[in-house]
């Protein structure tokens, strides 16, 4: 279904933002980008997805090897024990968690989960384990090279390694280009750097939307 996603701001990266912005979406490929008036005038039939905040790319997790293979990510039934984060190095060792196979299973399907609510929509690194390479076809996440191994803890928000908004997402947005999209709950870019993937409300990966906060 053809779909148009609005925002007060869409930035497409490489281009000037678009104040009253909006992307239009057929399938997984974007086919238009502009003013909503625009937009809306091309597509008359779309149906219409209004956000609150910035439109941006997808972002890439450079953290992504190691929080799905190095970090247990607490089940909701777990967080009065164990919180909400996910538990890496030593605290993970002195943690209560006994790391089974299905447990295991079940902490890479909310660590993706988790990926997806911070706009995730690229994993760098070389996802060498076929339960982790199986689960994130199945997210629907594209897997792109890694240029390194980011040093320090890992982390869900793709700002703590990418930095900025250019340093933060898979690409620009294109006409033409696949639809990886990712909407934030802030006013303009500054506050997007500020907040992070944390203030995520939509992430639209190959044009489906795969995540909404609700």
């Amino acid at each position: 279904m053809l779909t148009v996603h609005a925002a007060p701001l869409v930035l497409p990266v490489g281009a000037a933002g678009v104040s009253g912005g909006a992307v239009a979406v057929d399938g997984d490929t974007v086919v238009a980008l502009g003013p909503y008036d625009e937009v809306l005038a091309a597509h008359p039939a779309a149906r219409v997805r209004r956000w609150p905040g910035v439109l941006t790319p997808g972002l890439v997790q450079r953290d992504g090897l190691p929080l799905l293979t190095r970090c247990y990510h607490p089940d909701p039934r777990e967080a009065d024990e164990l919180g909400e984060q996910p538990l890496t190095g030593a605290e993970l060792a002195r943690s209560a968690v006994r790391m089974d196979e299905p447990r295991r299973a079940g902490s890479v399907r909310r660590g993706l989960q988790r990926m997806l609510r911070h706009g995730t929509t690229h994993v760098a690194g070389v996802l060498g384990e076929p339960a982790v390479r199986t689960a994130a076809g199945r997210a629907g996440l594209t897997v792109v090279v890694a240029s390194g191994i980011p040093a320090g803890e890992p982390s869900l928000d793709p700002f703590a390694r990418g930095g900025g908004l250019a340093g933060s997402v898979h690409g620009p947005l294109t006409v033409g280009g696949r639809a990886d999209l990712a909407v934030f709950d802030v006013p303009d870019e500054a506050g997007l750097c500020a907040a992070g993937g944390a203030a995520c409300v939509a992430t639209v990966l190959g044009g489906r939307l795969v995540y909404r906060r609700r």
